[in-house]
Order: structure tokens, then C-alpha cells, then sequence
């Protein structure tokens, strides 16, 4: 089930002031930057970067997933491997608010998220 539209905005509020704390400066964001979307029940965040073989075209290179539990009242973060499939990210797998879940994705223990 997708968010409302209260969640939605709520959601899109936080996400968008985490990302804005880990933007580069506007001159260096043709080559690299950082942004979120929601997909239905989850938050990911990404880095945007020109394409190696065609610099016109921009590639997405996925850093971070937050996943809402309803069930739960919980955020589940996760983090892509080298497999390109997501995994829960320990030691913090599980987060009690969005807030909280960025709070782990900017602390980066071990480096997962932004390397």
C-alpha cells in the first residue's frame, strides 16, 4: 500500500533535508549529486552521475533504501551490495521513525552508503 498523501509530504520534507545536507556545490553537480524518490512503500536514495561511455546521458547508482513496516510502525534501511541486490544494513537494521533511519544512513558506521 502506498502512502497518503500526508505521509507522502512528510516523508518527501525529511528525505529532501537529508539530501540537501549531503549535496556537493552547485558547480560540482553536473558531474555528481544526490537525490531521493519515493516508491511506494520505500525511500532510496541515489547519486546522479554522467554516464561513463556517453557524458549527455546521466546514470542513477543507488545508495541507501529506507522501507516502511506498517505492520511494525518501523523503517528497515538497506544497502546495495556489490550483487546489486539491497540487504539489511547492520548493525542498525531496523529504525523506529524516518528521522531515525537518516540519522544511521549519515552516521555510516562502515561505510555502506556513501563508501
Amino acid at each position: 500500500m502506498a502512502f497518503s498523501e500526508f505521509e507522502i509530504h512528510r516523508y518527501s520534507k525529511a528525505a529532501e533535508a537529508y539530501v540537501e545536507t549531503k549535496r556537493p556545490p552547485l558547480h560540482i553537480r553536473k558531474e555528481l549529486d544526490i537525490a531521493f524518490r519515493l516508491d511506494d512503500q520505500s525511500i532510496e536514495i541515489y547519486k546522479i552521475r554522467p554516464a561513463f561511455d556517453n557524458p549527455e546521458e546521466t546514470m542513477e547508482h543507488p545508495v541507501a533504501r529506507a522501507t516502511y513496516v506498517k505492520l511494525s510502525n518501523t523503517w528497515k534501511i538497506y544497502w546495495q551490495r556489490a550483487d546489486l541486490k539491497w540487504h539489511g544494513y547492520e548493525p542498525d537494521p531496523v529504525a523506529d521513525s524516518l528521522e531515525d533511519a537518516l540519522k544511521i544512513i549519515d552516521a555510516d558506521e562502515f561505510g555502506c552508503f556513501f563508501g
